[in-house]
């Protein structure tokens, strides 16, 4: 009887060895497995972190790039088109000498009526040799956005006609000037707008700056830009043209 006993007994021990081994290893491969992870969830972390510091440094330097490029397109801006000083209607025209035949060029007096295509009215104008640009009584002005480029609505005003939306006025914007008036140092941004103006014979697309002009005698001035090459001026007369048109 002893001798069965012994190797039941023996089988037992061994089995008991061996489940006991084995516990310990399953418990060792998870020991592992757990260590192996928390070790990745570090890099992860670490990782993310580094990305995190790394795009931020990003968008630094990309704001700082667009900083430097609207920088660098003020500075671009200022140096082709710098800071005007619009001449007020009580400047001296400067002197002009009259054609002697009719070949040279066209004669207009010191105030002609303009005619704006875009709202077929007619408009006084002041032709001021003294005055470097051409500016619009512009009011009730509105800036907006089409197609991705500035645009602008404003009425032109004379003081007397009805200001519908019949004479609304919307044009593309061409540039933006800086304005500083001779009786003040301070600067405002104005628009700067072209136009299809008619003067008599002349028939010209005019650059104009939209200025309140509700002060100055005439709603419409013209400058040398504008009769550049193509005109004189005889301020001791006015409204040639109409004058010519009625004869």
């Amino acid at each position: 009887m002893f001798k069965r006993l012994v190797p039941a007994l023996a089988l037992g021990l061994l089995a008991g060895c061996a489940q006991t081994n084995s516990e310990q290893l399953h418990q060792e491969t998870i020991s592992a497995i757990q260590e192996s992870n928390l070790h990745l969830t570090n890099r992860l972390n670490n990782i993310a972190l580094s990305v995190s510091n790394q795009t931020d440094y990003v968008d630094s330097l990309e704001a700082e790039i667009i900083f430097l490029q609207e920088q660098i397109e003020h500075a671009t801006i200022s140096l082709s088109n710098p800071p005007q000083i619009e001449e007020e209607e009580e400047t001296s025209p400067l002197p002009v000498s009259l054609p002697t035949s009719s070949t040279e060029k066209i004669v207009l007096g010191e105030i002609e009526h303009v005619q704006i295509d875009s709202i077929g009215q007619t408009f006084d104008a002041r032709v001021d040799t003294g005055a470097a640009t051409s500016s619009l009584n512009a009011i009730d002005i509105q800036h907006f956005e089409r197609n991705g480029r500035n645009w602008v609505r404003f009425h032109l005003s004379d003081g007397v006609t009805t200001l519908d939306d019949n004479n609304w006025i919307e044009l593309p914007v061409i540039r933006f000037v800086k304005i500083r008036q001779s009786t003040s140092e301070s600067s405002e941004r104005r628009a700067v707008v072209e136009l299809w103006v008619r003067v008599g014979k002349i028939h010209e697309k005019a650059q104009f700056t939209l200025a309140d002009r509700s002060q100055m005698s005439h709603p419409i001035l013209l400058g040398r830009e504008f009769i550049r090459d193509i005109a004189l001026v005889d301020i001791s007369r006015k409204y040639i043209h109409t004058e010519i048109k009625q004869k």
